[in-house]
């Protein structure tokens, strides 16, 4: 918790990186013990460098995740049930995510709009805080990857690249830096400046 607000940690697997494109494929969330997670079938193709990373394959069988068949929802009833699992935390919610100004904010927020969610969003979600740039402010380090930084403060390696993985351990990573509420506000952003 930071300063009264909820802080749900967050990750999406997506079929690239382009921002004004991509689908979303995985979904997740954590918050303490509370665990959020749900994939979807994308429309568009995923690029190569996105199934080399995350193991997700697709084909007219459906979601494959290094081979093994997936479950799906569809998109916009994976968003639903996503504000749903938001609604039960005391607001307002803060999503927190690794990188989450330069990719998983425009992403969610680029869908939601898609999906004519925005509004149900806003008023559960007051803003997002990107703990990439928070750890750029709290640390000196030759690398700020997830990866890097689970290994170097946790020492642990872990299925990154897996979007409940990622959230889980950048939950235990802020746990561990304990930043205080000024540095999370500075790497904080409100959703409504994200939307266009």
């Amino acid at each position: 918790m930071s300063d009264n607000k909820t802080i749900v940690f967050f990750d999406l697997e997506t079929t690239g990186l382009d921002t004004d494109v991509c689908d979303i494929i995985q979904l997740s969330a954590v918050c303490g013990e509370r665990v959020f997670d749900v994939y979807t079938l994308p429309h568009c193709a995923l690029t190569e460098s996105a199934k080399k990373v995350t193991g997700f394959t697709v084909s007219e069988q459906g979601l494959f995740l290094r081979g093994v068949p997936v479950a799906t929802t569809p998109l916009i009833e994976a968003l639903s049930s996503f504000l749903a699992f938001l609604r039960t935390f005391r607001q307002p919610v803060l999503l927190a995510a690794h990188n989450a100004k330069r990719f998983d904010a425009p992403v969610l927020n680029r869908v939601l709009q898609q999906c004519s969610l925005r509004q149900e969003f806003q008023q559960v979600v007051s803003g997002f805080v990107d703990t990439f740039l928070l750890s750029k402010n709290l640390f000196r380090l030759t690398s700020y990857s997830q990866e890097n930084m689970v290994r170097r403060f946790l020492g642990k390696t872990y299925s990154a690249h897996n979007a409940l993985e990622d959230a889980r351990m950048l939950q235990e990573l802020f746990k561990k830096w304990r930043p205080n509420t000024w540095n999370v506000s500075r790497c904080t952003f409100r959703t409504n400046l994200m939307f266009f």
